[in-house]
């Protein structure tokens, strides 16, 4: 007799799937990453600019597709509101982290990038990773619909018993009658987001991750006036040491900026001179 763990019993059997296939699909890229590697070195990549270009071509697919993976592993998660661990950490510093790492790549697409906050440092407790993959997140389709020109503004700030990270655009808006279920993959039948850009669930995992801080999110924006995501955490203090953290994602040692950005981004982005 096959004894089901009683947490697995009600799992629907799409999300047993899409994480058995996510599996697979996660050695199957292992694979091809050494092999990448191996046919095509930095050394030749830099001697070539052709060779280059069509090496970084391949890395982008294969980011895309690693990318498509981890959030087909966390689509058996967002129906949870389990708790993330959480340790004190110095949120100012976290998502300007990220801004600094992520400036170089909105330059390609000819979008300013600017970070901003009311204090230098400001300790709340939060899960790091979770922090990290959500404003990626919501920097990628910040990129994705804001036209060469446009701006995007990183903002911090203390609002009594929250801290609210906002990311505002000034990119092609969004229809008020989708705003409603913007974070919920499976009722927002109308996908502003195009297939060609992955599974649509960038935003349901942003509300996932601010869900395990008890926190919220939401949107404002109008058509042609851009948009502006904030995200809402608790401003307070854990009492509880932890001693280790989970990571949120797998990124197999590559460049996580970039694995959360790689279909906002040019090819050009993954062109050995900026991977080193």
């Amino acid at each position: 007799m096959i004894d089901i763990e009683p947490e697995r019993q009600n799992e629907p059997i799409h999300e047993q799937l899409l994480s058995d296939a996510a599996a697979q699909l996660r050695m199957a890229l292992g694979s091809m990453s050494s092999v990448l590697s191996q046919i095509i070195p930095p050394e030749a990549r830099d001697a070539d600019p052709r060779l280059d270009a069509h090496a970084a071509l391949l890395y982008q697919s294969y980011y895309k597709m690693l990318r498509i993976v981890n959030n087909m592993t966390a689509a058996a998660e967002l129906a949870s509101e389990r708790p993330l661990p959480l340790r004190n950490d110095d949120f100012v510093s976290l998502c300007r982290a990220v801004c600094q790492c992520t400036e170089g790549l909105a330059q390609m697409q000819g979008i300013s990038l600017r970070f901003e906050s009311d204090k230098d440092e400001h300790i709340i407790a939060v899960n790091a990773g979770g922090v990290e993959r959500l404003l990626l997140n919501l920097l990628s389709n910040a990129m994705k619909f804001t036209p060469r020109g446009g701006s995007i503004l990183v903002r911090v700030q203390e609002a009594g018993e929250w801290v609210e990270l906002t990311v505002a655009d000034t990119g092609c808006g969004i229809s008020e009658e989708l705003l409603p279920t913007l974070f919920d993959r499976y009722r927002h039948t109308g996908r502003m987001d195009p297939p060609v850009h992955g599974l649509g669930l960038g935003l349901p995992i942003c509300h996932r991750i601010m869900a395990g801080h008890e926190g919220e999110i939401f949107a404002a924006s109008a058509p042609g006036e851009g948009t502006a995501v904030t995200a809402r955490f608790p401003n307070r203090r854990s009492i509880i040491a932890h001693l280790s953290d989970i990571q949120f994602q797998y990124h197999g040692g590559l460049n996580p900026t970039l694995l959360e950005l790689c279909d906002a981004v040019p090819s050009e982005a993954f062109c050995v001179k900026y991977m080193d």
